[in-house]
């Protein structure tokens, strides 16, 4: 576990310029324990107000965030300590029958089964994107920050209902952007971790090692947790190695940071 000296010394003396972006995925009450292991661990280095979560309205349909339930209570006081909240899908859960070729390819070697938003109509996304709006927005009794699809998946339909709900913030594998405007706020690769299997483990640990570096030498880290990856110490060591690395070159920031600069990179 990273230390808060060592954390913040390395914070301190990053470039100004640079920010660190360290967010929790699928953030729900199915997936709380391992949130709250993850948010632990990286809070000296990172706190809450310089994370963010990722929630899920209603994980896979049978884990709904119920107004006025203990975890919508602990979503709100997160969002009072800072977290900025962002909308990850509705379901989480594709159940599409997607049309084309590349769709198919992505929905079956991108994910598991959780790119709700690749192959959904312009109305159906924009009404699931209200959806979650309102009920996180009634919640933590503040504006969430954005939107980003679950495993950074966006079809025709979901990009076109992101400029009708108003988010300020979305991003994918590669970017992030104001949808109102098509404005790119920063470029550059996500960092995360598969573990749904040994080979996904294995691959995942070794573009780590390979992307770092890279990152490193980017205006703009992002480094994108899920609560499964609490569970393998290969992984967990890996995001170690990660956070401390980049922390060294960067400053823990906010996404909503990014809006007040000029230029992506």
């Amino acid at each position: 576990m990273l230390d808060a000296g060592s954390g913040d010394k390395r914070g301190g003396h990053a470039p100004p310029g640079r920010l660190l972006l360290l967010s929790i995925h699928d953030v729900s009450p199915r997936t709380e324990g391992a949130v709250d292991r993850l948010r632990e661990r990286f809070a000296a280095c990172v706190p809450m107000n310089r994370m963010a979560l990722l929630v899920v309205p209603d994980h896979w349909g049978d884990a709904p965030i119920v107004r006025g339930s203990p975890f919508a209570s602990r979503l709100r006081s997160w969002a009072e300590e800072g977290a900025e909240i962002f909308v990850h899908g509705w379901f989480h859960r594709d159940t599409c029958r997607h049309r084309t070729l590349v769709a198919h390819l992505k929905a079956r070697t991108m994910t598991a089964r959780e790119g709700e938003f690749l192959g959904l109509d312009r109305n159906r996304a924009s009404a699931l994107m209200q959806d979650g709006k309102c009920l996180l927005e009634d919640i933590i009794g503040q504006s969430v920050a954005g939107f980003i699809a679950p495993a950074w998946l966006y079809g025709a339909g979901a990009l076109s209902a992101l400029g009708d709900r108003g988010f300020q913030i979305a991003e994918d594998h590669w970017k992030v952007w104001q949808p109102g405007s098509g404005r790119v706020l920063a470029k550059g690769p996500v960092l995360t971790w598969a573990s749904r299997s040994p080979a996904r483990i294995a691959s995942s640990l070794l573009a780590a090692r390979a992307l770092v570096p890279l990152l490193a030498r980017m205006r703009v880290a992002r480094i994108g947790m899920h609560p499964a990856d609490i569970r393998v110490p290969a992984i967990v060591a890996s995001i170690d190695r990660a956070v401390a690395r980049l922390t060294e070159t960067h400053r823990s920031g906010r996404y909503g940071e990014l809006a007040m600069q000029r230029h992506a990179a």
